[in-house]
């Protein structure tokens, strides 16, 4: 039975705009799901750039490997989802599911293998049925069209209880520009590049090492700042691809100043997209937001923020509405940094419940306990040590994220 629709998700899907140059169809390969779709091909006029950011992982799975040697091409015509089946550590038989799924795609677009992307997700350590896949390839290019975004974002879920878009737009040089974007992921879900599996597509014309750099840049102040369950992915990839059909001038350098809105535009589709796949974390029930300031450095503000945001103690406190910030503290020290514990100081939800190395003399922990039966959780925590600061997000952990992961390949 699939779990019910996220507490936390957004009230409705938004509707976004075709892009031109990119095409869309779905369809049911039966590998696992019954009764729906669970496979995406995306199309992509020709001459499309492509950029990409994948997992660091050991383990990484199959299609992470080919993407990541196709992307040396920096063109794409083809994308290729599967839900269900991860593809990962399924050794020489993997790679040779992604030679038969690419392999299908070149042929039916009459293009190089190498401008074929394929991404999968789903249970880890399974021969997947490329043949099923392949088969079906013909008749989802026949099909293909601009207005699907949102059966896109269906095809890709596993566990999601929601489908995932969102849209910007900007201008270049005067030129509107539009970016759309889709995301799944739920449980598995601690980026080290960029998220589970997840594409956004722009009209815009961009080379493809300014197209990456401006990808990278928007995955660190994004995806790389959310956590679910600490537990970072085999097949995390997020691709990117620019169709050029506004028709602007081509821009040469990522830092061009023309480029500002649609930077900042590419940013807030991301974060956009981040905060929906922690927002349908496996048994979610409140988004937590962790704030870190007056640290030495970028990377200690990071380590605190993650420290309390992976910690198990700090989200089943929350979970119960707990005003335990003790927790809070001990997940603080952890990081394994030189704190002095008399400049710390923590607030949740605004309200003072550490400082100067101890609870406020006249405490009254009844409005923060009120903040703890909310949906959205503030946690601010100073180090009172220098001036760096991030902000990462997580959710609670319940025992809804028990009852998914011990049931998910029944």
């Amino acid at each position: 039975m699939a779990p019910a629709r996220s507490p936390l998700a957004p009230a409705a899907v938004p509707a976004v705009p075709p892009i031109g140059g990119a095409r869309f169809a779905t369809g049911e390969s039966g590998i696992r799901y019954k009764g729906r779709d669970d496979v995406l091909l995306a199309l992509f006029d020709a001459g499309t750039t492509v950029a990409g950011v994948f997992t660091k992982s050991s383990t990484a799975a199959a299609p992470v490997a080919w993407c990541r040697k196709a992307l040396a091409g920096g063109q794409a015509r083809a994308f290729i989802v599967n839900a269900g089946n991860a593809n990962a550590f399924t050794g020489k038989a993997g790679m040779g599911a992604v030679d038969a799924t690419v392999g299908a795609a070149a042929r039916a677009l009459g293009c190089p293998r190498n401008r074929v992307f394929v991404a999968s997700t789903g249970v880890i350590g399974q021969r997947l049925k490329a043949e099923r896949i392949a088969a079906m390839i013909p008749g989802l290019a026949g099909a293909a069209r601009t207005e699907a975004w949102d059966r896109a974002a269906a095809a890709i879920m596993t566990t999601d209880t929601f489908p995932k878009l969102a849209t910007a737009s900007a201008t270049i040089d005067g030129v509107p520009v539009t970016i759309n974007g889709t995301a799944k992921g739920s449980g598995m879900i601690a980026p080290d590049m960029a998220t589970m599996i997840a594409f956004v597509a722009t009209d815009a014309r961009l080379p493809a090492d300014v197209l990456q750099a401006c990808l990278a840049r928007a995955t660190e102040r994004s995806f790389n700042r959310t956590t679910v369950d600490s537990d970072t992915s085999t097949n995390d990839t997020l691709l990117a691809f620019a169709t050029g059909a506004a028709g602007h001038a081509s821009v040469t350098r990522a830092a061009d100043r023309r480029l500002a809105g649609f930077r900042a535009a590419l940013e807030a589709v991301c974060l956009d997209l981040a905060l929906q796949v922690v927002r349908d974390g496996e048994g979610a029930q409140k988004l937590i937001e962790i704030r870190v300031a007056g640290a030495r450095s970028a990377a200690a503000a990071r380590r605190v923020a993650f420290g309390v945001a992976n910690s198990p103690l700090v989200k089943t406190a929350i979970a119960g509405a707990d005003a335990n910030w003790g927790r809070v503290v001990m997940a603080v020290g952890k990081a394994d940094i030189t704190l002095d514990q008399r400049r710390i100081g923590v607030r949740i939800g605004g309200h003072v419940v550490a400082t100067r190395g101890g609870p406020p003399k006249d405490y009254d922990e009844t409005p923060v306990t009120a903040h703890m039966k909310g949906r959205s959780i503030l946690i601010a925590i100073e180090l009172g040590q220098g001036r760096a600061a991030t902000t990462v997000w997580t959710c609670d952990l319940t025992h809804g994220y028990i009852d998914i992961n011990a049931d998910y390949r029944s």
